[in-house]
């Protein structure tokens, strides 16, 4: 699967942000997912699988416990596609930091 088929569900993106803050327990995803999206335990696992087997998470077991963590890598790929298209906004982006800088120098 395509970086940006397991990204472009909210769902999973919303765990990868939980995830890029540390290691999280299937329960603790579950608690946050189920309260943010409305979807059951079972939706939620749905989720957690699919990014465990396309690599953007991995999990442990610690006791009874599941505990996921994101796997940046897969991020890479996304990364790298996207590459080509930061000129546009780099652009534009550094236009609009010399409007913001003469704006500046107007006022003073």
């Amino acid at each position: 699967m395509h970086a940006f088929d397991i990204l472009g569900d909210p769902v999973r993106r919303r765990i990868l942000e939980l995830l890029a803050d540390g290691e999280l327990s299937a329960g603790q995803i579950g608690a946050v997912v189920q309260e943010e999206f409305g979807i059951s335990q079972p939706g939620v696992s749905q989720h957690l699988r699919v990014l465990r087997e396309s690599g953007f998470a991995t999990v442990r077991a610690e006791g009874t416990k599941r505990v996921y963590a994101a796997n940046p890598e897969p991020l890479k790929e996304a990364d790298e596609w996207l590459d080509r298209y930061r000129g546009f906004w780099r652009q534009r982006l550094d236009a609009l930091g010399t409007e913001i800088a003469r704006g500046r120098r107007s006022r003073q």
